[in-house]
């Protein structure tokens, strides 16, 4: 096997997870937008897709969470439906691509070699899906944040939502599902069948080379 082979799917299959991870955090951390006003210095107010959070200058955090999906903004449900659905997709592109990866089992057969790139495949194919699925919801509420910014129809005295850590972890999650999904569909591109199908010719070809033959003519009969 040719470990540049070995190293695009342990790469794709690192990107993989750790995109899934950064996923994962980004769904359930509450700093998706930040606020901080003027009038309460001591003060700063986080918002997530779960709860919301008030955090003290002194280190004291207390959060309330949404006792209702259907009475959520649009952009905070989007992005909740959204995240899920880029985490399962992340998790079924793991289950596919593990067992596909040549380093897990060897294989002897076409017909297995076949479906181990198909598995891989479907794993990255799950990973550029879930990518696309990351970078969906959190771009859109970093642009509807961008517009109330600027909005000049509100006061500048009201306090504005900013952008939190929630958002740029995002954003690198969904480029690392897209570059996993690249890497692991490059992988299955430069897999051949003579690789799993020469080291079972070889062993077939050798068993019949060491294999004495017997023929009824060489055989002695004394009368």
């Amino acid at each position: 096997m040719d470990p540049g082979l070995w190293t695009l799917e342990l790469l794709g299959l690192f990107f993989s997870l750790v995109g899934c991870l950064c996923s994962l955090v980004t769904l359930m951390m509450p700093q998706w937008l930040t606020l901080s006003t003027e009038l309460l210095p001591t003060e700063s107010f986080q918002l997530g897709l779960w709860e919301t959070c008030v955090v003290q200058d002194f280190g004291m955090t207390e959060c309330i969470p949404y006792n209702t999906l259907l009475g959520l903004p649009s952009d905070i449900r989007l992005a909740r439906i959204l995240m899920c659905t880029t985490v399962a997709m992340a998790l079924m592109g793991l289950l596919f691509a593990i067992p596909g990866l040549n380093l897990v089992n060897s294989c002897r057969r076409t017909e297995s070699f076949k479906a181990k790139r198909t598995l891989k495949m479907l794993g990255g194919i799950f990973s550029i899906i879930a990518g696309v699925l990351g970078l969906v919801p959190v771009s859109y509420v970093a642009h509807l944040t961008v517009l109330r910014f600027f909005d000049e129809s509100v006061p500048s005295v009201v306090p504005r939502w900013e952008f939190g850590d929630a958002l740029f972890l995002g954003w690198t999650a969904g480029f690392l599902h897209l570059v996993a999904g690249f890497v692991l569909v490059t992988s299955c591109l430069f897999m051949q069948d003579e690789m799993c199908s020469l080291h079972q010719s070889i062993a077939l070809n050798r068993a019949q080379i060491t294999r004495p033959e017997r023929s009824p003519r060489g055989r002695t009969e004394y009368v």
